[in-house]
Protein backbone atom coordinates (compact mmCIF):
# COMPACT_ATOMS: atom_id res chain seq x y z
CA UNK A 1 0.00 0.00 0.00
CA UNK A 2 1.70 3.37 -1.20
CA UNK A 3 1.82 5.84 1.33
CA UNK A 4 1.87 9.62 -0.80
CA UNK A 5 0.22 11.98 1.64
CA UNK A 6 -2.52 12.58 -0.67
CA UNK A 7 -5.36 9.59 -1.50
CA UNK A 8 -6.17 9.92 -4.88
CA UNK A 9 -7.93 7.74 -7.60
CA UNK A 10 -4.47 7.44 -9.58
CA UNK A 11 -2.87 6.58 -6.62
CA UNK A 12 -5.31 3.69 -5.28
CA UNK A 13 -4.96 0.06 -6.35
CA UNK A 14 -7.20 -1.53 -9.06
CA UNK A 15 -9.96 -4.05 -7.72
CA UNK A 16 -7.22 -6.57 -8.82
CA UNK A 17 -4.29 -5.34 -7.44
CA UNK A 18 -5.63 -4.88 -3.73
CA UNK A 19 -7.30 -8.56 -3.84
CA UNK A 20 -3.52 -9.97 -4.38
CA UNK A 21 -2.33 -7.00 -1.47
CA UNK A 22 -5.35 -7.65 0.65
CA UNK A 23 -3.84 -12.06 0.91
CA UNK A 24 -0.51 -11.12 1.85
CA UNK A 25 -1.28 -7.76 4.05
CA UNK A 26 -3.77 -7.47 5.38
CA UNK A 27 -2.50 -8.44 9.22
CA UNK A 28 0.02 -6.09 8.95
CA UNK A 29 -2.82 -3.17 8.50
CA UNK A 30 -4.88 -4.66 10.98
CA UNK A 31 -1.57 -4.72 13.04
CA UNK A 32 -1.11 -1.03 12.64
CA UNK A 33 -4.44 -0.18 13.33
CA UNK A 34 -4.62 -2.03 16.62
CA UNK A 35 -1.83 -0.06 17.84
CA UNK A 36 -3.29 2.78 17.33
CA UNK A 37 -6.71 2.02 19.09
CA UNK A 38 -6.54 3.45 22.78
CA UNK A 39 -9.40 2.21 25.24
CA UNK A 40 -10.92 4.54 27.51
CA UNK A 41 -13.05 2.81 30.24
CA UNK A 42 -14.77 -0.23 29.23
CA UNK A 43 -16.92 1.64 26.90
CA UNK A 44 -15.57 4.10 24.91
CA UNK A 45 -12.85 3.16 22.03
CA UNK A 46 -10.62 5.68 20.28
CA UNK A 47 -9.28 4.70 16.45
CA UNK A 48 -6.70 6.59 15.40
CA UNK A 49 -6.64 7.16 11.86
CA UNK A 50 -3.48 7.73 8.99
CA UNK A 51 -3.73 7.83 5.44
CA UNK A 52 -2.82 3.84 5.63
CA UNK A 53 -5.97 3.51 7.87
CA UNK A 54 -8.03 5.36 5.43
CA UNK A 55 -6.55 3.66 2.64
CA UNK A 56 -7.55 0.85 3.63
CA UNK A 57 -11.04 1.72 4.56
CA UNK A 58 -11.44 3.17 1.01
CA UNK A 59 -9.81 0.22 -0.98
CA UNK A 60 -12.13 -2.24 1.47
CA UNK A 61 -15.03 -0.62 0.30
CA UNK A 62 -14.35 -0.39 -3.50
CA UNK A 63 -14.05 -4.20 -2.64
CA UNK A 64 -16.89 -4.78 -1.13
CA UNK A 65 -19.25 -2.58 -2.96
CA UNK A 66 -17.12 -3.52 -6.56
CA UNK A 67 -16.75 -0.18 -7.16
CA UNK A 68 -14.23 0.61 -10.35
CA UNK A 69 -15.97 3.69 -12.41
CA UNK A 70 -14.29 7.32 -11.47
CA UNK A 71 -17.14 8.52 -9.67
CA UNK A 72 -17.94 6.10 -7.47
CA UNK A 73 -13.87 5.91 -6.39
CA UNK A 74 -14.02 9.84 -6.20
CA UNK A 75 -17.31 9.77 -3.79
CA UNK A 76 -15.57 7.21 -0.89
CA UNK A 77 -11.91 8.98 -1.48
CA UNK A 78 -14.35 12.57 -0.45
CA UNK A 79 -16.39 10.47 2.45
CA UNK A 80 -13.83 9.21 3.90
CA UNK A 81 -10.35 10.85 3.22
CA UNK A 82 -10.64 13.75 5.29
CA UNK A 83 -9.89 11.47 7.97
CA UNK A 84 -6.38 11.46 7.33
CA UNK A 85 -4.15 13.69 9.81
CA UNK A 86 -3.04 16.55 8.46
CA UNK A 87 0.44 17.64 10.12
CA UNK A 88 -0.82 19.53 13.37
CA UNK A 89 -3.80 17.15 14.77
CA UNK A 90 -4.64 13.81 15.45
CA UNK A 91 -8.20 12.16 13.80
CA UNK A 92 -9.88 9.56 15.15
CA UNK A 93 -13.01 7.06 14.95
CA UNK A 94 -14.59 7.23 18.28
CA UNK A 95 -16.96 4.40 19.45
CA UNK A 96 -19.27 3.97 21.83
CA UNK A 97 -20.13 0.49 23.08
CA UNK A 98 -22.69 -1.18 24.93
CA UNK A 99 -23.35 -5.14 24.55
CA UNK A 100 -26.49 -4.83 25.91
CA UNK A 101 -29.08 -3.16 23.39
CA UNK A 102 -31.40 -1.40 26.58
CA UNK A 103 -27.90 -0.05 28.30
CA UNK A 104 -26.82 1.06 25.08
CA UNK A 105 -29.75 2.99 24.79
CA UNK A 106 -30.14 4.60 27.97
CA UNK A 107 -26.33 4.92 28.53
CA UNK A 108 -26.29 7.22 24.27
CA UNK A 109 -29.15 9.13 26.23
CA UNK A 110 -27.23 9.91 29.55
CA UNK A 111 -23.97 11.01 27.17
CA UNK A 112 -25.20 13.37 24.70
CA UNK A 113 -22.20 15.80 24.54
CA UNK A 114 -19.75 13.23 25.40
CA UNK A 115 -17.58 13.81 21.80
CA UNK A 116 -17.18 17.18 22.94
CA UNK A 117 -15.60 16.71 26.17
CA UNK A 118 -12.52 14.07 25.02
CA UNK A 119 -8.99 15.41 25.13
CA UNK A 120 -5.84 14.91 24.58
CA UNK A 121 -3.91 16.25 27.74
CA UNK A 122 0.14 16.14 26.80
CA UNK A 123 2.42 16.51 30.01
CA UNK A 124 3.31 20.34 30.76
CA UNK A 125 0.52 21.63 28.29
CA UNK A 126 -2.93 22.72 28.17
CA UNK A 127 -5.77 19.81 27.34
CA UNK A 128 -6.78 19.77 23.54
CA UNK A 129 -10.70 19.50 23.51
CA UNK A 130 -11.66 17.52 20.10
CA UNK A 131 -13.16 18.89 17.65
CA UNK A 132 -16.33 17.00 17.31
CA UNK A 133 -18.51 15.57 13.91
CA UNK A 134 -17.25 18.14 11.62
CA UNK A 135 -19.19 16.39 8.46
CA UNK A 136 -22.48 16.15 10.39
CA UNK A 137 -24.09 17.03 13.64
CA UNK A 138 -24.56 12.91 14.81
CA UNK A 139 -26.49 13.70 18.10
CA UNK A 140 -29.84 15.21 19.00
CA UNK A 141 -31.70 16.41 21.96
CA UNK A 142 -32.91 12.06 23.23
CA UNK A 143 -29.40 10.54 22.25
CA UNK A 144 -25.81 10.86 21.07
CA UNK A 145 -24.56 8.64 17.94
CA UNK A 146 -22.68 5.48 18.61
CA UNK A 147 -20.06 6.52 16.19
CA UNK A 148 -17.89 9.99 16.48
CA UNK A 149 -15.20 11.60 14.24
CA UNK A 150 -13.25 13.92 16.29
CA UNK A 151 -9.89 15.44 15.62
CA UNK A 152 -7.35 16.64 17.82
CA UNK A 153 -5.73 20.44 16.73
CA UNK A 154 -2.39 21.13 18.49
CA UNK A 155 -0.42 24.39 18.97
CA UNK A 156 3.42 23.94 17.84
CA UNK A 157 4.43 23.97 21.36
CA UNK A 158 2.03 21.36 21.87
CA UNK A 159 3.18 19.29 18.71
CA UNK A 160 6.69 20.04 19.68
CA UNK A 161 6.33 18.39 22.99
CA UNK A 162 4.58 15.35 21.79
CA UNK A 163 7.30 14.95 19.13
CA UNK A 164 9.91 15.21 21.92
CA UNK A 165 8.42 12.13 23.53
CA UNK A 166 6.42 13.82 26.49
CA UNK A 167 3.94 11.91 27.95
CA UNK A 168 -0.03 11.94 26.75
CA UNK A 169 -3.28 11.43 27.90
CA UNK A 170 -6.56 10.39 26.57
CA UNK A 171 -9.41 11.56 29.06
CA UNK A 172 -12.68 12.61 29.22
CA UNK A 173 -14.25 14.92 31.48
CA UNK A 174 -18.10 14.32 30.55
CA UNK A 175 -19.85 14.48 33.54
CA UNK A 176 -20.93 10.70 32.98
CA UNK A 177 -18.11 9.27 31.86
CA UNK A 178 -15.35 10.60 33.78
CA UNK A 179 -11.92 8.69 32.91
CA UNK A 180 -8.25 9.03 31.43
CA UNK A 181 -5.58 6.91 30.48
CA UNK A 182 -2.02 7.14 29.53
CA UNK A 183 -1.34 6.28 25.98
CA UNK A 184 1.34 3.44 25.66
CA UNK A 185 4.82 4.61 24.08
CA UNK A 186 4.38 2.34 21.05
CA UNK A 187 1.11 3.93 20.14
CA UNK A 188 2.47 7.46 20.73
CA UNK A 189 5.20 6.75 18.24
CA UNK A 190 2.70 6.01 15.42
CA UNK A 191 0.75 8.99 16.06
CA UNK A 192 3.71 11.30 16.54
CA UNK A 193 4.80 10.24 13.02
CA UNK A 194 1.05 11.86 11.71
CA UNK A 195 2.87 15.49 13.21
CA UNK A 196 4.82 16.51 10.29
Amino acid sequence: MQITGHITADNLMSLEAYSKFRKTHKADVLNHRKLRTVHLGEHITLQFESEMTIRYQIQEMLRIEKIFEEDGIQQEIDAYAPLVPDGSNWKATMLIEYPDINERKRELARLIGVEDRMFIEVEGHARVYAIADEDLDRENDEKTSAVHFVRFEFDAPTKAAIMAGAAVKLGCDHTHYPAHTQISPEALASLAGDLK
